[in-house]
């Protein structure tokens, strides 16, 4: 199950809520399928009649079988779930290949050290010590899979 949305406030006396959206877009969100919300441990599910955009992360939705403002109170607080997986980025793993600098051989990738928006490469050169490189696609020269080859033309100084 995902997290889509915290259900922030009831909205208005028909039952109606006031979703925070999370990692998820209005549009993303298949009406035909139900939403789950948590009571006493077990998913109960709800269909979304409506919903509305309320700014840029939020919405209000109108669930069924929730129709007054104490229904729409008893439920805020609690996620809204749906069925499913995030589906990952396809990352590509470069360990084993070659690293050239402008053509010039540098090492093998050992590993990679995924830091948020800056993921770096283990490199053990032929002689020496295991150094790490940014990996960055303006770095990027050439890469060739078949062959495991990867190009770059990397800054200045940075050896």
């Amino acid at each position: 199950m995902l997290r889509i949305a915290k259900i922030l406030k009831s909205n208005g006396t028909d039952g109606g809520v006031l979703l925070g959206l999370r990692d998820v877009e209005i549009g993303q969100i298949d009406l035909e399928e139900p939403v789950f919300i948590e009571f006493d441990g077990l998913p109960v599910p709800f269909f979304i009649q409506s919903i509305a955009p309320k700014g840029t992360s939020k919405a209000v939705a109108h669930l069924n079988d929730v129709s007054s403002l104490e229904d729409a109170e008893e439920m805020v607080g609690r996620d809204v779930f749906i069925e499913g997986e995030w589906e990952e980025e396809d990352e590509e793993d470069f360990t084993g290949w070659t690293i050239y600098d402008r053509g010039h051989l540098i090492g093998t990738v050992t590993g990679i050290e995924d830091i948020p928006g800056n993921p770096c490469l283990y490199v053990q050169p032929e002689n020496g010590e295991e150094i790490l490189i940014p990996l960055h696609e303006d770095f990027i020269l050439e890469a060739d899979p078949s062959s495991l080859k990867l190009d770059l033309e990397l800054p200045e100084g940075l050896f």
